[in-house]
């Protein structure tokens, strides 16, 4: 991928920092990353597979936390948020306080550097995270890389991994993702025709830690 200012964490803060502004004078929550039925589909596999309610689940560049919110009110209780920036920190807990859902565990975390106490989660989510670490200026392969190796600390042994993307094909992701993970699944997005080929401008899939 060309470098964009998408992978620099510059971008990301004053982004949230201009939600967080809108958040607090008009009460709206800003964007929410692939859009609802994003959320949606992950909360259907979840419940589609039985996961018990109380399963630790990692929501990796949380942003505004929206996906946490819906999480809880589907049920689920064990719930964490990181992103590496502060400003969407701020937005998340805001709005974690508006919804009343308490037990929303939110940090300040660089994923690629984690601290020692984020580890042993159940389930971890990616909903734009890895595109954005895949975009940045400075060594994005390497940065790829580190991201897996987190992924190996923080997710417990058959622990499942949702990540949904629209820069990796399917092909990819499973290339990026050979060491330490296997796929379960290729959840159902929304198709598109171009010049007499069907395709997918999202990728989402489920693997499993082995």
């Amino acid at each position: 991928f060309s470098p964009s200012v998408l992978g620099t964490r510059e971008h990301w803060d004053a982004a949230y920092e201009r939600e967080l502004q809108t958040f607090q004078d008009i009460g709206d929550t800003g964007e929410i990353w692939f859009g609802e039925e994003s959320m949606v589909r992950i909360i259907s596999w979840l419940e589609r597979h039985k996961v018990p309610l109380d399963s630790s689940v990692l929501d990796i560049g949380t942003g505004n936390g929206v996906l946490l919110v819906e999480l809880a009110k589907s049920g689920y209780m064990n719930l964490t948020g990181i992103d590496y920036s502060p400003s969407a920190i701020q937005l998340s807990e805001k709005i974690r306080e508006k919804e009343g859902m308490s037990n929303i565990k939110l940090k300040v975390e660089d994923f690629l550097a984690p601290s020692a106490e984020l580890s042993g989660f159940d389930i971890c989510i990616d909903k734009g995270t890895f595109d954005a670490i895949s975009l940045d200026p400075s060594d994005a392969v390497g940065k790829r890389k580190l991201y897996v190796g987190s992924l190996c600390r923080v997710l417990k042994p058959e622990g499942f991994f949702l990540i949904t993307s629209c820069n990796w094909t399917k092909e990819e992701l499973l290339n990026e993702f050979r060491e330490g993970f296997e796929i379960l699944e290729e959840l159902p997005t929304p198709k598109f025709c171009f010049g007499g080929r069907i395709g997918n401008s999202v990728t989402a899939l489920v693997f499993q830690r082995k």
